[in-house]
């Protein structure tokens, strides 16, 4: 993370805390250390030390002496001697007494600090500086080609320029030794500069770089990580983590770093279990070992031929070893189980006050149910007088079959509204003699007399279920044109509507 986070603008003083390096983001300076001691005041006869530490790109710090004395804060740009003369720009990381500590921590003499500081960046050096941060993207790409070029089994990361432009430093990553002079002679007649290679490992890589880890926080080695310590797999195996690679790897493609962090915590509480675990001798047979919990202390057994695993304490199970090395068997084990408690689940309820003065929270969803209830009952009714047409309009006016119980007409039939659609498709004529039935009155009182079947009517040409078959998709057909204008007129606004039968 670089100063963006903190809204400078692009610049190297944070605006959230005034200027003293104490970022609540903690992205203005990377491994930053909190200067606990700049709100005390100071003995009158305290001179300060003067060894002040200053941040480079990535995570490189340098001691620098101020001999000048000139009042420097955390954060602050300044000119510094460079490593091979010239002049470079940094950010100053620390000062006073915690140098000292700094110091004594790196095991760093003051006789060996040699470089000094010139003075805070002005105007002309910070241009200077940031024409050479802006080539630095450029001359990495130009070196990346010419070392694939010379086909050279390394990869280039990064490239560090100084601020007066005579000197960079290429980072890479490779496996073994790499014979890189014939590649320094080209870079030097491309570049113009002076050139030092310097190899890292892959940690460094993904702490010059930086990026988000697989627990969605930036990466250890960027932040706050400053010496790599080696990572077994006997760490993943020591806190019974799965040994896939692809979830115990980093961003730089080795373990993870922070399997070492509580790895200790994890020893610690090994020592009360069995290190060697075999199968447990017991009147029922023997008792594999399926798991344990390191920290419950209780380990899970399970006979062959039974799915059910059997909790036991870890001591009682040192017990039992000790009796079959001595050629006992020990009881059942479902007598020794012992009772776990499952996990409660404690629902979170939510204390909210009324004040809008609307009870239901789903009130909107029950309106939108209600429409949408009426409208399929709309919907329901139009298909049912669409059917009931379809009936009526399948056989001629003159030529239909009379039920018994069919109900008498109520009058004569409303006109409907509009001019009424043209049917296509008609129907043939029936062929053979028409029966005709008498129209029976409909029974007041008593039971409904059964209603005799519809005879079944055959075009010409079709015999059977074909024939009915036939029909039906015709008035299906049908019934679907019909609905779909339907639908066209409503959506169109029109108010001609079909009447009521």
């Amino acid at each position: 993370m670089g100063c963006g986070s903190c809204s400078t603008g692009g610049g190297c003083t944070p605006n959230g805390c005034k200027s003293n390096g104490s970022c609540g983001t903690g992205g203005c300076q990377t491994m930053e250390v909190h200067d606990w001691l700049s709100n005390l005041d100071m003995p009158s006869n305290y001179k300060p030390f003067q060894v002040t530490e200053i941040k480079f790109k990535g995570s490189r710090k340098e001691f620098f002496l101020n001999n000048d004395n000139i009042y420097l804060e955390i954060g602050e740009l300044v000119a510094v001697e460079g490593p091979t003369g010239g002049f470079d720009v940094g950010h100053v990381s620390l000062t006073g007494e915690l140098v000292r500590i700094q110091m004594k921590r790196r095991k760093t003499s003051l006789d060996q600090v040699t470089k000094k500081i010139y003075r805070k960046a002005t105007e002309a050096d910070v241009e200077k500086w940031n024409a050479a941060k802006e080539m630095e993207w450029e001359t990495m790409h130009k070196a990346r080609k010419l070392a694939l070029d010379l086909r050279l089994q390394m990869k280039i990361s990064d490239v560090d320029y100084q601020a007066d432009k005579t000197k960079a430093t290429f980072f890479y990553t490779a496996d073994g030794r790499v014979d890189f002079r014939e590649l320094i002679k080209k870079m030097a007649e491309s570049f113009r500069i002076r050139i030092e290679m310097r190899q890292i490992g892959m940690r460094q890589e993904a702490g010059r770089l930086g990026g988000i880890g697989s627990c969605g926080r930036e990466l250890c080695c960027s932040t706050w990580l400053t010496n790599f310590k080696t990572v077994s797999t006997a760490a993943a195996r020591y806190q019974n983590l799965s040994l896939n690679t692809l979830k115990l790897a980093g961003q730089c493609g080795k373990l993870k770093c922070c399997l070492n962090y509580e790895l200790d915590t994890y020893l610690d509480a090994l020592k009360d279990i069995p290190d060697r675990i075999e199968n447990l001798d017991t009147e029922a047979g023997y008792a594999r070992h399926q798991k344990t919990d390191i920290f419950k202390k209780i380990m899970w057994f399970s006979y062959q031929g039974d799915e059910n695993w059997i909790p036991v304490a870890a001591a009682r199970v040192k017990e039992i070893m000790v009796m079959n090395k001595a050629g006992k068997k020990a009881p059942n084990l479902k007598e020794e189980a012992i009772q776990v408690a499952a996990p409660v689940v404690v629902e979170k309820s939510f204390d909210y006050e009324n004040v809008v003065g609307q009870d239901s929270l789903t009130r909107l969803d029950e309106r939108s149910r209600g429409k949408n209830n009426n409208q399929n009952r709309n919907n329901n009714q139009k298909n049912n007088r669409n059917n009931n047409q379809n009936r009526r309009d399948r056989v001629p006016a003159g030529e239909k079959n009379v039920a018994p119980n069919a109900k008498p007409q109520q009058g004569p039939r409303p006109q409907q509204a509009g001019p009424k659609p043209a049917q296509g498709n008609a129907k043939p004529q029936q062929s053979g003699p028409k029966q005709q039935q008498a129209n029976a009155p409909k029974p007041q009182n008593g039971p409904r007399p059964q209603q005799a079947q519809k005879p079944i009517v055959k075009a010409e040409g079709e015999t059977g279920a074909e024939g009915i078959k036939t029909e039906q998709n015709k008035n299906k057909n049908r019934n679907n044109r019909r609905k779909n204008n339907n639908r066209r007129k409503n959506n169109n606004g029109s108010d001609n509507k079909p009447a009521a039968e």
